[in-house]
């Protein structure tokens, strides 16, 4: 009993030093991009919010059709997770080599770079959904979510995988001058299979089973289930994206750990 006493005293000592740990870098991340002037981290919410609103508008003035749904619905359902994904996977470059002078704190250690900045836009983009979700349901373009067990399901998946794909960007642009580059237009050829704009069953049975084998497709089903629930068929498999995501991760943080090594100062 003492010796178990004592592990969960460590345990939850060990869990308080991360959480400053975190605490400090979201901080110093914020500083760094925002300064202290102007409308700081607020930015970081409103970005997503005046894209995500301009779509809605250029769709509504355009009648695009989405299958029965409302058009702000079906915008709000796909930019909203893009740009979680974009924000957290492309971010991530660079990341390492700017917070190596902090290495010398025995408690940081690089991935943590990572997970604060992956935080901090998760936080952002989260804030910006809840406000422009807010907006648009009060304005009664869309109706009442069905699902926030489901919705946030999504949320959270796609957070997940795309903090898995940042990690193995992160390691990679340390490895290679090219992936900097590669990394911008990889997200813009993923837009069309990556399920912003389609929802699986409006495709045809064969393109169905290929469509689920991309993981991004998953969390917007996943999504736009609990935001529209029975009033659309979805298609999503908790367990593969789960070891997705676990995969990405596994391997994205071995890759950062290995990449210490090459990371050269700006």
């Amino acid at each position: 009993m003492p010796n178990n006493s004592h592990a969960r005293s460590q345990f939850v000592t060990g869990l308080k030093i991360q959480a400053r740990v975190l605490g400090a870098l979201i901080m110093r991340e914020m500083l760094i991009r925002y300064g202290r002037e102007n409308i700081g981290f607020l930015w970081l919410a409103l970005e997503p919010m005046i894209l995500t609103g301009g779509v809605m508008f250029t769709w509504t003035l355009l009648d695009h059709g989405a299958h029965g749904l409302t058009i702000a619905g079906f915008v709000l359902s796909g930019y909203m997770p893009l740009t979680l994904w974009r924000h957290i996977s492309g971010h991530a470059v660079s990341c390492l080599r700017q917070n190596l002078p902090l290495m010398y704190h025995r408690q940081i250690r690089l991935a943590d770079a990572l997970i604060a900045r992956a935080l901090l836009e998760i936080a952002g983009t989260t804030a910006a959904l809840i406000v422009v979700y807010t907006i648009v349901r009060l304005a009664g373009f869309i109706p009442p979510y069905h699902d926030l067990g489901l919705l946030l399901a999504g949320w959270l998946y796609m957070s997940w995988f795309s903090f898995g794909v940042g990690l193995i960007f992160a390691a990679a642009s340390e490895r290679f001058e090219f992936v900097d580059k590669f990394i911008s237009p990889f997200q813009y050829l993923t837009l069309p299979i990556g399920g912003m704009f389609f929802m699986v069953a409006w495709l045809p049975s064969g393109l169905q089973r290929l469509a689920l084998y991309v993981p991004t497709v998953h969390c917007f089903e996943l999504f736009r289930a609990g935001m529209f629930g029975d009033t659309v068929e979805t298609f999503y498999d908790f367990g593969f994206i789960t070891k997705v995501c676990l995969f990405t991760t596994v391997i994205g943080l071995f890759l950062v750990n290995q990449a210490r090594n090459h990371i050269k100062f700006e």
